[in-house]
């Protein structure tokens, strides 16, 4: 009988060792679950943050290249402009040289700028008198004598004038009283010295041909002279307001 009570009281004490090693590992196994659990959690929104940050960057990206995309159009539609506008240029400088220099002539012709370069300088003188003459102003230089002169010396490519030193321009008014020559109501008297800054020897040229203008006012008794490759200064037109 005693025998069979210690048997008894040593099975209970091994249910007991096992119950409690199970309590244990209940324990043990909801604390490995619950940190399991929790390192999930964890891990999936740290991967939902990066996620998230990842979809901002690669949309953020596809802006910037979409951006960039436009800006590199813009530049090549420019670039082409420029091409356009340098080859209309290019195209066009030689018409821009010959407007400028047409300007300048025109300019020149207007008195708006100093004449200065080489030219030639006729002088008309009134012819000696001839006593039988039946006319005095036969021999006496007159404004249709200077017209042809002037006339002459434009179409030759005159660039400026100037008569006894006074600028002539374009609308420069020109008479005759008696002896002497009113130029935009400035008289001169003879001899009248007129002088015009060109192409010498085309200036030259063309008085001097057959039957030209030199030719005419010589048989019309006036005294030419002409002198070639002078260097000379022509002021500019006072323009009065």
């Amino acid at each position: 009988m005693k025998m069979n009570k210690r048997t008894s009281n040593k099975g209970s004490f091994l249910s007991r060792k096992q119950f409690e090693l199970l309590i244990v590992c209940i324990a043990t196994g909801f604390m490995i679950g619950y940190s399991y659990n929790q390192a999930k959690s964890t891990r999936s929104t740290v991967d939902t943050t990066l996620f998230e940050k990842e979809e901002s960057y690669r949309e953020e990206l596809i802006v910037q290249q979409e951006r960039n995309k436009e800006l590199s159009e813009e530049v090549t539609a420019l670039q082409k402009k420029i091409r356009k506008y340098e080859k209309s240029f290019v195209a066009n400088e030689k018409e821009y040289e010959k407007l400028g220099e047409d300007a300048e002539n025109m300019r020149l012709l207007l008195g708006e700028l100093k004449g200065e370069g080489k030219g030639i300088r006729v002088t008309l003188r009134d012819g000696d008198y001839n006593p039988t003459a039946a006319n005095p102003n036969d021999y006496i230089v007159h404004e249709s004598h200077v017209f042809k002169l002037l006339n002459e010396l434009k179409i030759a490519g005159a660039q400026a004038i100037t008569i006894n030193g006074q600028r002539i321009v374009a609308n420069s008014y020109i008479r005759c009283n008696g002896p002497v020559i009113t130029i935009d109501g400035t008289q001169h008297p003879a001899p009248f010295v007129i002088e015009a800054v060109g192409e010498s020897a085309t200036l030259t040229a063309s008085l001097n041909m057959d039957g030209g203008v030199i030719d005419q006012l010589v048989n019309e008794n006036i005294v030419v002279s002409l002198e070639e490759n002078q260097h000379l200064i022509m002021p500019k037109v006072n323009m009065k307001s």
